[in-house]
């Protein structure tokens, strides 16, 4: 099994919105407008660029860690001829099908590893992060839905803004890394973490956690963490 898959999750459209957000909120990072919350913990404005374009160039990158088998029914069709007249007799098969459930690296790895260093600088927060990240765990699974051929789909704005209405709810002093912590893993554990057992059932050849379908609202969780000045 190849240790490494690199596709594009997003299509033209998303990908484009996505890199020119991407774009406007490093150049308001380089020139100091945004980025003082994440001063606070030992971001400099260099470092909170190099991590969004990390998150986001990293998203092309899946690691995959293990595989999956399930039975999926299969509808065939058999033609039968019986005096002259032919019949379509549909018949139903099960056949087996595996999924690779993989990890991305810019919707998952980058995100949580910055994550846990936010919460080892500020360890006084913890207790408001694990509340909201159950919060935005709790909501993102409810709105979270399995797609077919695809994997687990999320609205790609309600995690973040999920996320940095709970950061401004919980008096921790730190909003920014509370929507920051919030939004990565509150949306991946209620998005991918808690969906794995309907992986299996979807038909996709590669499931990513982190990937398409929530990858989007882990990215935008970043970014307006950084805008929580």
């Amino acid at each position: 099994m190849s240790r490494r898959t690199i596709y594009c999750p997003h299509s033209c459209t998303i990908f484009a919105i996505l890199f020119l957000i991407l774009i406007i909120i490093v150049s308001l990072l380089f020139v100091g407008v945004v980025g003082l919350a994440f001063r606070r913990v030992g971001f400099n404005s260099q470092l909170t660029a190099l991590i969004l374009v990390a998150t986001f160039v990293g998203s092309y990158i899946n690691i995959p860690l293990f595989r999956l088998k399930a039975l999926i029914p299969i509808v065939r069709e058999e033609y039968i001829s019986f005096f002259g007249i032919v019949f379509r007799v549909p018949q139903l098969d099960l056949e087996e099908f595996t999924t690779i459930v993989a990890i991305n690296v810019g919707g998952a790895l980058i995100p949580t590893a910055t994550s846990l260093y936010l919460l080892f600088k500020l360890p006084l927060v913890l207790p408001y992060a694990m509340i909201g990240i159950f919060i935005v765990a709790a909501i993102t699974h409810l709105v979270a839905k399995p797609v077919k051929g695809l994997g687990i789909v999320t609205p790609a704005f309600i995690p973040p803004l999920t996320a940095a209405f709970v950061a401004y709810l919980l008096p921790s002093g730190a909003p920014a890394v509370i929507a920051y912590t919030s939004g990565v893993l509150g949306t991946l554990i209620g998005a991918d973490l808690t969906n794995l057992h309907a992986i299996p059932r979807l038909g996709a050849r590669i499931a990513s956690i982190g990937g398409a379908g929530t990858f989007d609202g882990v990215f935008l969780s970043g970014i307006i963490a950084a805008l929580l000045v």
